[in-house]
């Protein structure tokens, strides 16, 4: 079976900064992959150098059996999209919905733009309601599903998520994982997500690659994750990070 995406040996320099160290895997289609480690371990970079927005300094990268050179084509943003951390910064304030919907359907010369619009929205659980109204007008959850909905218009294959719920309260987070999960299995899409919630990575994701300082530590399955079977020191702090602050119990006298 051809991989979704396969990278071989990617290094990411940044003046002189090595931001990704001979990192290699490969993700097999309708698979979800999950990328974790601490801030600065290189996760965001590798999806950033895949969606040609980092400088890929050596190593390959390829798509459904396809080799990408250093800029990516029309066709490429039509199989990869990303969904960014901040739902915020990642859509035009002075666009209604319906614009930054509009506009990825006029760039790559779609038809039936009405349909494709309205279809987009309701998987997304907005409905046409949410057609004409601005980024402003909308909270962070549902600023995040026009985000998804922008990224799924063009019906790709592969999305890129970038800590997707990690901007938004808890108590949205889980609606918008519960909907990346049903759009994937309803698509049968590729994920490859970065996250620095294990939890959320053990519920998303089949597998997983530990990350720091730019290069793998461990590869691991979620259900490894989740019993806790992991070889290195890095990925048992991490999990005892991940359970936060515990109150000590203090012993009478």
């Amino acid at each position: 079976m051809t991989p979704s995406l396969k990278i071989d040996n990617l290094e990411v320099t940044f003046n002189r900064f090595r931001a990704l160290r001979g990192v290699s895997l490969e993700v097999v289609p309708g698979e979800s992959f999950g990328l974790v480690g601490e801030s600065g371990s290189g996760k965001s970079t590798l999806l950033r150098a895949v969606a040609g927005l980092a400088p890929v300094t050596a190593g390959t990268i390829e798509v459904n059996g396809n080799l990408l050179g250093a800029s990516r084509t029309k066709a490429f943003y039509r199989e990869v999209q990303m969904v960014f951390q901040d739902p915020y910064g990642s859509l035009h304030p002075r666009q209604t919905v319906d614009r930054l919907l509009l506009e990825p359907l006029a760039v790559h010369g779609f038809g039936d733009i009405e349909r494709r619009i309205l279809r987009a929205l309701d998987e997304v659980g907005l409905g046409s309601s949410f057609r004409f109204r601005y980024s402003h007008q909308l909270s962070g959850g549902q600023r995040q599903r026009v985000a998804i909905a922008r990224a799924l218009i063009l019906e790709p294959s592969i999305l890129l998520l970038d800590e997707p719920t990690s901007a938004l309260d808890a108590s949205v987070q889980a609606e918008v994982l519960n909907l990346l999960e049903k759009i994937r299995r309803d698509r049968k899409l590729t994920f490859v997500m970065v996250s620095h919630d294990l939890a959320v990575v053990t519920h998303m994701c089949d597998r997983l690659m530990v990350m720091q300082h730019g290069a793998e530590v461990e590869r691991l399955t979620a259900s490894e994750l989740a019993r806790r079977h992991v070889t290195q020191d890095y990925t048992r702090n991490l999990l005892v990070a991940s359970q936060g602050f515990v109150r000590p119990v203090v012993q009478n006298a």
